[in-house]
């Protein structure tokens, strides 16, 4: 555990007022000491962790010059907050990170009041700051300043951009770090990364025009309309003399870099600076993703997240997976390789993410059939309806949580037309220890009122195959595919694929006193709990045989499942991994109730809530979707008078 370790300078810092005490030559002596920490950490407690190596310098920096928390400092995404975390109190219950009940794995302000605005998900940094420099303003605090983090992959986001365009228009002093390592979790993808690395100003002459502008300032020689009049004309003569456009600078944000973002002396210096100027400005640093630790810095992607290792050796600590089935990602992956071989007309789209959903093995063998659009999800939706258009046949992978940010683009891009385009969504259900904002709770009740979609879940690796199969056969229109992250069932995952009718079910089970209905992977934990339950109902000397239907479509749904079940049974079960408001089990009442089925119907799924972290088992104890905890349901409500 972190207060186990002794360090000459970070074991005395509990919270960033003790750090701004240090003298600022013992700054890089303090970045070694929590980049170590940090490394130690993670060695046995996994996470997120080149991310957070890259920016040690950043977050000692910026906990040193501003006034946190009374300066606000938005991360984007979260990835690159460990060290923020071991900083501002939290030190000693680090190692409680990602595990139940333990440190939230993004910053949260419910944890912390230095985690100023909930990350997990990319490009929002910019516009939440945005909003808080205005609310400052708007009260009257203008000592108070607003810093946003956001990395190069998260500038490519829509957001991001929209947020910016904002604030070159609405006044404000906000702050925008721009740390650019060239990697969002695979390598930057796009316009904007080539245009990064290329962008070059003088810290000479950022400086000199910082003096200036003062000097003219109280000498009243210069106010704002006057300032943008000749900000417009020096970038219109830097652009003349450099043969290159700033794109910030454009749009009236001040811009100064790049500088070295691993220098931490350099940075106190630029941001105390800049701190103080009037408007909104942009610092540019050059970083590089896993610094100081060697192997991360050779593979930041596979060090994105890599698990237990060894942190004198640098070896990576992989279990056996030698005769466990697949990850369900790896089935897709692979799949979609196979389809595409067989079909000329199908491409693959992600949004970033080509390693975590295992697109990359496309990527490898037909690297002109496969799209990474960078952290764009609503792009991903409409450019891949695009193509769907013009005859070809897009399957796009996103997470179930990131989807949810192409919601508008899924119905206006997609559906209307009923263009072909497959939507895959990868994590669907618990996640596990990434927590609330990853947890792939709503995708089945916020798609479900869409017309024109075919919404599908399959229980296992063969009927993911099957699925995908189907879904790439001619007239099927947009089709949804969700499967869970993680490992499936079934060893020998490799079948023929073949054609699943469209909106049909299967009984996998028979029974007579009670029915269950799932959708998806949940099946398997239902089938341990009838089990369960038919057991403990024999050793009571009561009868209790429970049929079990996987619905394996939500939309359209099986209605001649709904007839036999509303026909042999008055009493029903749905089970979902995802949340109970919208999903499966209000699909089945509300069929019942509009034909007039007087059955009593018991739902369990996801609450009204959001879900913590800690593993994908005990989220499921909890929620009570656990083989137990359904046993228990199906026994009290078949028993119960």
């Amino acid at each position: 555990m972190s207060k186990e370790r002794n360090f000459n300078l970070l074991s005395k810092i509990n919270l960033p007022a003790d750090l701004r005490q240090l003298p600022e030559e013992k700054l890089p002596e303090i970045c070694a000491e929590l980049r170590q920490d940090i490394i130690d950490e993670l060695a046995d407690n996994p996470g997120h962790f080149a991310s957070s190596l890259g920016v040690v310098e950043l977050t000692v920096a910026l906990h040193y010059v501003f006034n946190t928390p009374y300066d606000r400092i938005v991360w984007d995404v979260g990835h690159q907050a460990y060290g923020h975390k071991i900083l501002t109190g939290r030190r000693e219950r680090f190692s409680t990170n990602r595990k139940l009940h333990g440190i939230c794995p993004f910053p949260s302000p419910e944890e912390s009041e230095y985690d100023s605005f909930t990350c997990g998900h990319a490009s929002n940094s910019i516009s939440a700051a945005l909003g808080m420099s205005v609310a400052f303003e708007k009260k009257g605090e203008t000592d108070r300043n607003v810093i946003a983090v956001i990395g190069d992959g998260s500038m490519s986001g829509g957001l991001a951009f929209e947020g910016l365009n904002n604030a070159s228009s609405t006044p404000n002093n906000l702050l925008i770090i721009l740390n650019d390592n060239n990697m969002s979790i695979d390598r930057s993808v796009g316009g904007m990364k080539h245009y990064l690395l290329q962008l070059h100003t003088s810290p000479w002459y950022n400086r000199l025009r910082f003096q200036v502008s003062q000097k003219l300032y109280r000498w009243g020689w210069l106010n704002d309309e006057r300032k943008n009049s000749i900000i417009r004309f020096n970038n219109s003569v830097k652009s003349l003399i450099s043969n290159q456009q700033n794109i910030f600078e454009g749009m009236n944000i001040r811009y100064f870099g790049p500088c070295d973002g691993h220098d931490v002396l350099e940075l106190v210096h630029v941001l105390n600076g800049i701190k103080d100027m009037k408007g909104p400005k942009l610092l540019h640093l050059h970083t590089v993703k896993g610094k100081g630790f060697k192997p991360a810095e050779q593979a930041a992607t596979i060090w994105h997240a890599p698990g237990k290792f060894d942190k004198d050796t640098g070896e990576r600590i992989v279990s056996d997976t030698s005769g466990q089935p697949p990850k369900f990602q790896d089935v897709f992956g692979n799949t979609l390789l196979e389809l595409a071989q067989q079909n000329d007309r199908i491409v693959g789209v992600t949004p970033a993410m080509p390693t975590g959903c295992s697109m990359n093995i496309l990527m490898k063998a037909m690297p002109d059939r496969a799209f990474d659009v960078g952290i764009a999800e609503g792009h991903a939706v409409t450019f891949s309806g695009g193509m769907a258009k013009e005859g070809m046949l897009p399957f796009c992978n996103i997470y179930s949580a990131f989807a949810q940010r192409a919601y508008d683009n899924i119905i206006h891009d997609v559906a209307i037309q009923r263009l072909n385009v497959v939507l895959c969504l990868d994590r669907a259900g618990l996640v596990g220890e990434d927590g609330p904002t990853h947890h792939g709770a709503f995708d089945l009740a916020y798609l479900r009122p869409i017309p024109h979609l075919t919404i599908s879940s399959p229980r296992n690796e063969h009927e993911l195959r099957h699925l995908m199969f189907t879904a790439q056969l001619p007239d099927k229109g947009p089709f949804v595919i969700r499967y869970p992250r993680g490992r499936g069932h079934l060893v020998d995952w490799k079948c023929e694929m073949k054609e699943i009718t469209v909106g049909k079910g299967e009984k996998l089970k028979d029974g007579e006193e009670l029915a269950v209905l799932t959708l998806g992977p949940i099946a398997y934990e239902t089938g341990k709990a009838i089990e369960l339950a038919e057991n403990e109902a024999r050793d009571r000397g009561e009868k209790l045989t429970v049929a079990h239907y996987d619905m394996r479509f939500l939309k359209p749904i099986d209605t001649e499942i709904l007839e036999e079940v509303a026909r042999r049974f008055t009493r029903v079960i749905t089970i979902e991994d995802g949340v109970i408001s919208g999903g499966l089990g209000s699909a089945v009442l509300e069929y019942m109730a509009d034909k007039g089925h007087a059955l009593k119907v018991k739902r369990l799924g996801l609450p009204d809530e959001f879900i913590e972290h800690g593993t994908v088992e005990q989220l499921y104890q909890i929620v009570g979707l656990d083989s137990e905890s359904i046993a228990r349901e199906i026994i009290q409500f078949k028993f119960r008078k």
